[in-house]
């Protein structure tokens, strides 16, 4: 979920939650080749059964994004004062452990920035203190090219699920008005805090994605896991640094009428390493209604969930825990 930065708060864990160790995988996490053939069937097999997906011959330099995580290390290695200075003008910001204005914390520390629009990294003289040029115009090339993937990936979507409108879902993010965001997560080594409780430290609570579509890349530290098994047990996502991880989103799940589904998903501060990941949340214009698509539904299906706009749904997230069923609010069969 995306929030806007938050005060630092002190050091002290006690406050942040733990949880057991996650099941050893019962399926392996779905991989799409994007080069091959059959590349859109194999996405929307695994958005139906799980919401999530692993995607490979991307055509993304590997090499630039390392470079963009090192880049983002240096901020985030620089003394508490200063990266608090970075925190937390609107719509950019660094927050702390505060995930929201709800009381969720973690073990986590962020950037966050808007892409509305063009990320708005154009003109660096307005950058919060502490960010780099270097890095926001890293940044905003970083997102162009996985915002393209992205798109490629919808409309992958559109084609299998025979939507008349081919950019029916990639338009909304291309959007010039869209409403999405890029966060930065580095989640601090904790090398001593399995062996002396036995169990792992929350760095983001569990959740789904409010938006379209999510795109996630992450260094080699695991930490990642998914809601499996109809909900009942979490499932540790074995990380590649070399591959982006695709998660689907609510809005996504109510424009396919639930035949597309997001899944919840969480982060542990689990390993003897820091954990870096880069997502990007692509999400519709604010006044865009959510709704079923005609070119989705069948003939006499009714819609699950009641017409909603994006700026409707993002307002409402805002007033929820990290934790909470947001879409049960805007089901037909919740009025």
């Amino acid at each position: 979920m995306v929030v806007l930065s938050q005060p630092i708060v002190d050091g002290n864990l006690t406050h942040i939650k733990t949880c057991k160790a996650a099941a050893a995988n019962p399926f392996a996490i779905p991989v799409v080749d994007l080069s091959h053939s059959g590349a859109k069937t194999l996405i929307v097999e695994a958005c139906k059964e799980l919401g999530f997906f692993k995607v490979i011959n991307h055509r993304i330099s590997m090499d630039f994004v390392t470079q963009l995580e090192s880049e983002a290390m240096k901020f985030f290695k620089l003394p508490p004062p200063e990266k608090a200075k970075s925190g937390p003008p609107n719509p950019f910001g660094y927050g702390s452990k505060v995930i929201g204005p709800n009381g969720d914390v973690g073990w986590v520390e962020y950037l966050l920035f808007s892409t509305n629009p063009d990320l708005a990294f154009r003109n660096p003289s307005s950058a919060a203190t502490g960010i780099s040029e270097t890095l926001w115009k890293m940044a905003n090339e970083y997102v162009s090219s996985v915002r393209e993937m992205a798109c490629e990936v919808l409309e992958m979507i559109a084609d299998e699920l025979e939507i008349p409108t081919r950019e029916a879902l990639s338009r909304l993010i291309r959007n010039q008005k869209s409403d999405s965001c890029f966060r930065i997560n580095h989640y601090p080594a904790r090398p001593n805090l399995q062996a002396l409780t036995g169990r792992s430290l929350i760095g983001f609570g569990e959740h789904t994605d409010p938006q379209i579509i999510s795109v996630l890349r992450s260094n080699d530290a695991s930490g990642l896991q998914i809601s499996g098994g109809g909900g009942t047990r979490w499932v540790a996502v074995p990380p590649d640094r070399a591959a982006f991880f695709f998660i689907v989103g609510d809005s996504l799940q109510v424009m396919t009428n639930g035949r597309l589904r997001s899944v919840k998903h969480r982060v542990v501060a689990e390993s003897v390493r820091a954990r870096v990941s880069m997502i990007y949340f692509g999400g519709a214009p604010l006044t865009e209604k959510i709704t079923a698509l005609e070119g989705v539904m069948e003939e006499g299906e009714e819609s699950l969930y009641r017409e909603f706009t994006w700026c409707e749904y993002k307002e409402s997230t805002y007033k929820s825990r990290l934790g909470d069923d947001r879409l049960s609010l805007f089901q037909k069969s919740a009025q």
